[in-house]
């Protein structure tokens, strides 16, 4: 079982494939919110995403490897929308 109490602020998310996927602004509750400066442009500009912590297999070091590649698990984030 990981220990979600190891993910830092400002750890690197990665997929199992090794690719950045984001980076950690903190976990809230099952959820890792990534930094909205790397949340892309168009509609997607100026807000968090999340990343499941279902997806998390492994926590090493300041890095959070994800259970599925970087093009998979972007597919399964959550967006938190503007109001």
């Amino acid at each position: 079982m990981i220990d979600l109490s190891q993910i830092k602020e400002h750890a690197e998310v990665i997929g199992a494939d090794g690719v950045h996927v984001g980076t950690v602004d903190h976990v809230d509750g099952h959820r890792i919110k990534l930094t909205r400066i790397e949340s892309g442009g168009g509609r997607h500009e100026g807000h968090h995403h999340y990343i499941s912590t279902g997806l998390v297999a492994d926590i090493e070091g300041n890095k959070v490897r994800l259970s599925a590649n970087a093009n998979v698990a972007v597919t399964f984030e959550e967006e938190e929308l503007p109001s």
